[in-house]
């Protein structure tokens, strides 16, 4: 009397059919899907970035008998706020350094000084917007002006938005310590705070440098 080969029963869905592609899903490492997302909105957010720098570069001569980069722009003080913006990203760094030694005090310090500095750092363009508006350079006054506030301030939106999710980032790990879930947000603000700064540079090269060489 031979024994019939049993099959290994299938996943079955609600209604008993077999569900044989769940057998044959692939693992697929925690939080990938998390990254992927990501980096297709900083993808994203490079668009925006993108179409708002071809609009500076085609409004940023129309002064429209109004000042022009030469009359608005203290290198000097965008200078400072460059060096605030380029320190906070070294001390993000560290933090992450620090998060991958499992350092949980040390990580919470250096996102606080990452984050003073981004406070630095919006504190002085506000500074600059104001001064700005004070002297008639508002975004109504021209094209250039009008470029200039969108590009500017929109990186300053970033800038303020990253600074509240670190805050919250910070409180999490106050609460939770560095667990999986934590590193893995962290590393995601860590993209988006260097990218803030490449996008940054840009800024500073096209619209400050370039606008005082005009």
């Amino acid at each position: 009397m031979t024994m019939a080969t049993i099959a290994p029963a299938p996943y079955l869905d609600d209604q008993g059919d077999p569900l044989f592609h769940l057998a044959q899903e692939p693992h697929h490492p925690e939080g990938s899907s998390t990254m992927l997302g990501f980096w297709l909105y900083l993808m994203s957010d490079c668009l925006i970035f993108a179409c708002l720098f071809a609009t500076y570069a085609v409004l940023g001569g129309s002064y429209a008998g109004g000042p022009g980069p030469g009359d608005v722009f203290d290198l000097s003080l965008v200078a400072l706020n460059t060096a605030m913006l380029l320190l906070s990203s070294i001390t993000y760094g560290f933090a992450m350094l620090a998060m991958s030694k499992g350092r949980i005090a040390a990580t919470q310090r250096w996102l606080a000084v990452t984050g003073l500095f981004g406070l630095a750092f919006l504190g002085i363009e506000l500074y600059e917007f104001a001064h700005l508006i004070h002297e008639g350079a508002t975004p109504m006054r021209s094209g250039f002006l009008s470029a200039f506030f969108a590009l500017v301030g929109t990186h300053g939106l970033h800038v303020s938005f990253g600074i509240i999710w670190l805050v919250t980032l910070m409180v999490q790990v106050a609460r939770h310590g560095l667990i999986a879930a934590n590193q893995r947000r962290l590393m995601c603000l860590s993209m988006f705070w260097h990218f803030l700064d490449v996008i940054w540079i840009g800024v500073f090269t096209f619209v400050y440098l370039t606008g005082m060489l005009r």
